[in-house]
């Protein structure tokens, strides 16, 4: 399936504007751990999911990382095009957590189209304003919720994800996701263990007791 497929507001562009981002459009194909867009310095383009799934994250003072939310099959990236966003000030990384198919859209050129069109305008803002909301919730989870309930939910938001009870993650990565500090996250995740709500082994974690995780957020 080509890009029509994927764009949600396809069919509400002209002709014109449809040759417009056929011609622009980009299909890359990236590895697990590329790096896709480096920060509010550059001016990427609007990422595309084919198929995949990529990471976007921001980065401290200090270098630690915290995942704002993550893309899947058909999602969008506008954060990797902040040129066209003038109001954006916070630098984003994204970043391919699987091997990954996208289509990379040039910002000036979707600019043009979402100028002239209005179903491309209201799916951007639509978009624009989930984006906010994701952040708006992870500041309410690092203001507001334990260390211990955020890591319980991550394991079980990760459980859905990978559709297994079996997590092929390191604490570093949990760590990177949740923006803290991988002993942090190795203090708790043996608490669990020793709980019997999860079974640590090298680069895996295990959930054992799915309820108690749930109870534990709340």
């Amino acid at each position: 399936m080509d890009i029509a497929g994927y764009f949600p507001v396809w069919n509400k562009l002209t002709p014109e504007e449809q040759r417009a981002f056929l011609g622009a459009a980009k299909e890359r194909t990236v590895k697990k751990g590329t790096v896709v867009h480096g920060g509010r310095t550059e001016c990427t383009g609007l990422l595309l999911v084919k198929t995949g799934r990529l990471r976007a994250y921001i980065l401290s003072a200090e270098g630690r990382e915290i995942t704002i939310y993550r893309l899947f099959d058909r999602d969008m990236c506008l954060f990797s095009a902040a040129c066209m966003m003038r109001s954006v000030q916070f630098e984003v990384t994204v970043e391919a957590e699987k091997d990954t198919t996208l289509w990379v859209i040039p910002a000036e050129v979707y600019k043009g189209i979402m100028e002239r069109s209005a179903p491309v305008a209201n799916y951007t803002n639509e978009l624009m304003a989930t984006r906010f909301s994701d952040v708006m919730w992870l500041i309410e989870q690092i203001l507001w919720k334990s260390m211990d309930k955020r890591i319980a939910a991550f394991l079980l938001e990760e459980s859905a994800i990978e559709e297994s009870g079996e997590l092929r993650i390191t604490h570093e990565t949990i760590a990177n996701h949740l923006g803290t500090h991988r002993e942090v996250v190795t203090r708790l995740l043996r608490y669990f263990q020793d709980e019997g709500m999860v079974r640590l082994s090298r680069g895996t974690v295990t959930l054992l007791d799915k309820n108690r995780l749930e109870a534990l957020q709340t």
